[in-house]
């Protein structure tokens, strides 16, 4: 099969290119995931869709095709998936320590990623630093427990899409899918997800209503999900359709930094989350509203 006859349509730059319609990209998202794709025609719908963007219809589209092929995890009571991809560049990677957190409320939490650059210090790293170990086989997560499922183990075809930002040097629509994909088998879950420019939050949201998706939406902490230790951001909960503002974005300047570590390294941050979850150290502000706002969005 070929995707030719998609990038004729998205290819024809910014301001000639033709959106696709749900089932079409569903359709295209297929045959790239299938592995039915040459190099050149995945290159090439890399880049016409890096210059073009993506529509919600696109995005929803895509999300069918990855949800029909995911390899989920099943749970059997209130799960939050927290997609992982970016990892720490300047300040501590704290997305395990909101996954713990939000575990210790009693809720089942699956984390899913892989490392998109290779300079970065990742959630897994952080994890592993701590003793959790990822997946190798599909398995249940239960009431209070944090797992942590790497990308190949859900859908390899999602991973080797990641994969060609390490060739063209780029982000697709790949790294906006993980973002949006629901990886367990709870139409329910919570699904929590970020944006790091104001346009993503446009198109983000505008997906998880057209699919009816039940989410958390922030801007988020150098591309992680978790909310910046420094200063509240807006947080927005998505349930079929309905979108209801959770948390107003902490305003004027800050009057105490956290104390946070200095270093980024994998067992610094370890031991840092460890000693918050001991209560040994405080729950920096914006990580205590970001689970509050968890809560009240699986009440809703």
């Amino acid at each position: 099969m070929s995707i030719s006859h998609y990038i004729k349509d998205i290819g024809r730059g910014r301001d000639g290119a033709r959106a696709l319609d749900r089932a079409k990209a569903t359709d295209l998202m297929g045959q790239i995931l299938d592995g039915q794709v040459s190099d050149l025609e995945l290159g090439a719908f890399c880049i016409a869709m890096r210059i073009k963007g993506e529509t919600d219809q696109e995005m929803a589209g895509f999300l069918d095709a990855t949800h029909a092929r995911l390899q989920t995890i099943k749970a059997t009571g209130p799960v939050v998936a927290l997609p992982s991809y970016n990892g720490a560049r300047k300040l501590p990677v704290l997305t395990p320590l909101l996954a713990f957190l939000l575990a210790r409320e009693g809720l089942a939490v699956v984390m899913h990623g892989t490392a998109t650059e290779s300079s970065r210090i990742t959630s897994q790293d952080v994890l592993s630093a701590m003793g959790v170990q990822s997946f190798t086989t599909a398995r249940s997560v239960h009431e209070g427990e944090v797992v942590f499922a790497p990308t190949e183990l859900l859908c390899p075809g999602l991973k080797r899409l990641l994969d060609v930002r390490r060739v063209v040097g780029l982000r697709n629509p790949a790294h906006s899918l993980v973002k949006l994909m629901n990886p367990t088998n709870s139409v329910d879950a919570l699904l929590v997800s970020s944006y790091t420019h104001p346009e993503y939050a446009v198109s983000m949201a505008a997906t998880f209503e057209l699919t009816n998706a039940r989410a958390l939406l922030l801007r988020g902490t150098e591309g992680e999900v978790v909310a910046d230790a420094r200063r509240t951001p807006q947080m927005d909960a998505f349930v079929r359709g309905t979108r209801t503002p959770l948390v107003e974005a902490q305003a004027g300047s800050l009057i105490k930094l956290p104390d946070l570590p200095t270093a980024i390294d994998a067992t610094t941050t370890a031991r840092y989350t460890q000693a918050v979850l001991r209560d040994e150290l405080p729950v920096p502000a914006p990580l205590a509203a970001q689970v509050q706002a968890v809560l009240k969005a699986l009440s809703l």
